[in-house]
This record gives structure tokens, C-alpha cells and sequence, in this order.
């Protein structure tokens, strides 16, 4: 019967090609696609889904947003973050959270098909690059840059004010108050020691920290 799986993913074309990729493997079952958090969240009610692409980049609600939600409702699906983004930047974020695993975009079919199987059995799949990263945070051997120790919602914020979006228009996304965004700001600004959202875009630009 194979397993059923669900692309979550907000552009329609990465959308079908992944469904098409996944077809191919006689693991996998039917797939079926949504758009955003919320329509993922409906259609993961309906059942029969044991595992899920979710990207990392989503317009509405960003993808570790849905992972907590998803974490919470669905703790039996298996859930492979899918991101443009480096390894570096956000895997340990992911996986913290509850992924079981995090693959860039550009990896190879078998990757993700292999990843959402073993995702599928409730089994974490580490790249080597993942691996590297988390054994590095276990052995304690680097230094932890300042925007490590952010919340998740911090590091959120961090991004959408690297992007240019007012106070009052990240409260808008994120269904918060302004007061509660300008005070996330201040923990941002204390916490890498900036003063200024230009200060910030300089750090994040140092630290090749690409909005989310």
C-alpha cells in the first residue's frame, strides 16, 4: 500500500515536482500537497499520512511554526524539513524542534525518499553535514555565535526585521502585538549586542544569516 506522505510547500511547481519524484519510489503511496500550514493541518485530520515535506519558507506561517503545530497534533508523523537554506543556519533548529530530518533543496531524490521512509518509521536521518553540526554542539568544541542562543521566535523576528518589515507588519504575520514584536527586537538587540536595525542587517550579513 505504501506510505502516505504530504508535500507542504507554497509554490505549486516545487509542489508537483516533488510529488512526482516520490511517485517513483514503491514506498511511498499516495501524496498529497498543500499550500500553507493551515491546509496542512486539514488535510494531516483526514489521516492516513505517516510522514511530510514540510519547507522551511513558508508565505504565511514559517515552517518551524507548522512543525510545532504539527509536533503537537501529529506526534506519530514523520516530519523532513526541506530548505534553501544552509545546514549551518537552521538543521539544529529543526531538529531541536522536532524534525526528523533537514535536507536542502538540493539534494538528491533518493535523499529525500530514503529521509521520509525512515521519517515514516519515527527514525531521525542525519546527512553528514547534520550529523557534523550536532556533534560539534554535544563535544562543545566552537563557540556559539550570539544569534545561536535566540529563540525560535526570536530568530523569526531577527529575520523579518533583516528583510526590511516594520514592527507593526511582523505583528500582522505572526498574529502578535506590536508591543510584543518591539519587545522581541530588544531581547534581539541586546542579545548580539546591536543598537539599530541596520546594525542588524550588518551582523546577519557577517553571519550569512539569509531571511526565511
Amino acid at each position: 500500500m505504501g506510505l502516505g506522505i504530504l508535500i507542504v510547500d507554497d509554490h505549486m511547481i516545487i509542489r508537483q515536482g516533488l510529488a512526482r519524484l516520490l511517485a517513483e519510489d514503491p514506498r511511498i503511496g499516495r501524496v498529497a500537497e498543500a499550500a500553507d500550514g493551515p491546509s496542512a493541518l486539514r488535510t494531516l485530520r483526514q489521516g492516513g499520512y505517516r510522514a511530510m515535506v514540510l519547507d522551511i519558507a513558508l508565505e504565511e506561517r514559517d515552517g518551524l511554526d507548522v512543525l510545532k503545530s504539527v509536533r503537537a497534533e501529529f506526534p506519530a508523523v514523520g516530519v523532513v524539513m526541506l530548505s534553501v537554506y544552509p545546514e549551518s543556519q537552521l538543521a539544529v533548529r529543526a531538529l531541536r524542534a522536532g524534525a526528523h530530518a533537514y535536507l536542502n533543496k538540493g539534494c538528491e531524490p533518493g535523499e529525500l525518499r530514503d529521509a521520509l521512509v525512515s521519517a515514516a518509521a519515527g527514525k531521525t536521518y542525519l546527512t553528514p553535514g547534520v550529523a557534523e553540526l550536532l556533534a560539534s554542539t554535544v563535544r562543545q568544541d566552537r563557540p556559539r555565535a550570539p544569534h545561536e542562543l535566540l529563540s525560535n521566535r526570536e530568530f523569526q523576528v531577527l529575520h523579518l526585521l533583516v528583510a526590511g518589515k516594520s514592527v507593526s507588519a511582523i505583528g500582522e504575520q505572526l498574529a502578535l502585538s506590536a508591543n510584543t514584536i518591539s519587545t522581541y527586537r530588544g531581547r534581539i538587540f541586546e542579545k548580539l549586542g546591536v543598537r539599530s536595525v541596520a546594525e542588524l542587517v550588518t551582523y546577519a550579513r557577517q553571519h550569512e544569516l539569509r531571511p526565511v
